[in-house]
């Protein structure tokens, strides 16, 4: 089979910055299987030497196992920027591929397809068998068919989808103790003034001027000591006082339902455009835009393209040398 070279090496020899703003290095990152669990670390990339196209991510699946580096293709890894995640990858299958050692050949690169894919996957339509015989009778070389011609088979094709994510507000809404109200009551004094009519007797002394007349009898002047006693009564008032319910107080709850306001900040992503060379940008924000050379028509983005193929950019299809006219 043809013989797949790490990234790096790609590079170095290509001349090609994997540190550029454009190109994707999934190199150290971690690496995420089924249900976001934790395999390991990305090591490395292999590439494609004639197009640099990235085929296979190296795995070091030290979260699941001990000392076992796995070939995985590159069609299975969904980048974000917290690491690779391969969503459909579980443990029986890492565990089922073949430990990645430097070597991979034809019948390697079979089995962990097959595993890949399933056990009932047939590899006839994986490999193609060169038949040409030649004149001593000897079979060419097989090949790994890695399928670039068929677009719907997308297992060794690097993910070329750009999720633009959006922050978006939820309200939920919980009950918690505001306060509380205490009820009781206590005693406040006040003044009253009560008007009663009282009586009372007062004595009335007469005094009549009569025709002077004589006395009958001896009688000396002062000799007769009279007191005439009267008693005089008076109405009294006795307070008394009384309790009364003035007021019945019912104590009860409702619920009352306000509009309220909150802001919070929310961000999202958007799309960036970076144009070099002479291209021709079209199409406005929220609508579809297309990227080409003059005369030529694409549809891609600042990073729709191909996040890891895109070192294959770098690389001049015809030559194998860097295009800098690009």
């Amino acid at each position: 089979m043809k013989e797949l070279i790490p990234l790096h090496d790609l590079a170095r020899d290509r001349n090609i910055d994997l540190n550029s703003g454009d190109l994707y290095d999934p190199t150290g990152k971690r690496a995420y299987g089924r249900d976001g669990e934790s395999i390991g670390t990305v090591r490395s990339a292999l590439a494609d030497p004639d197009t640099g196209r990235v085929r296979y991510l190296l795995v070091d699946a030290g979260g699941w196992f001990s000392s076992k580096e796995v070939l995985v293709p590159v069609g299975l890894a969904r980048t974000e920027d917290d690491g690779v995640y391969f969503d459909t990858l579980t443990k029986d299958q890492v565990r089922d591929l073949n430990s990645y050692s430097g070597d991979y050949d034809y019948d390697t690169a079979v089995s962990d397809e097959r595993v890949i894919r399933g056990q009932d996957y047939s590899d006839d339509v994986s490999m193609t068998a060169a038949t040409t015989t030649a004149t001593s009778g000897v079979s060419a070389e097989r090949t790994y068919n890695y399928r670039d011609d068929d677009q719907n088979d997308t297992l060794f094709k690097s993910p070329n989808r750009l999720q633009l994510l959006e922050e978006r507000l939820s309200v939920g809404k919980d009950r918690y103790v505001a306060g509380s109200v205490e009820i009781g009551k206590h005693v406040e004094n006040r003044q009253q003034n009560v008007d009663v009519t009282l009586q009372h007797e007062e004595v009335v002394i007469e005094r009549h001027a009569v025709t002077p007349r004589p006395v009958e009898g001896n009688v000396s002047l002062g000799a007769s000591n009279e007191t005439i006693r009267v008693d005089v009564e008076a109405e009294r008032a006795e307070l008394h006082k009384q309790a009364f319910v003035t007021e019945e107080v019912e104590i009860g709850k409702r619920v009352e339902t306000e509009q309220r306001t909150f802001t919070e900040t929310v961000g999202r992503e958007v799309l960036d455009v970076n144009q070099n060379g002479n291209v021709d940008v079209s199409g406005t924000t929220g609508t579809t835009g297309t990227i080409g050379t003059t005369g030529t028509t694409g549809t891609t983005g600042r990073d729709g393209r191909s996040i890891v193929d895109k070192a294959a950019d770098a690389i001049d299809g015809l030559d194998g040398k860097n295009d800098r006219n690009r």
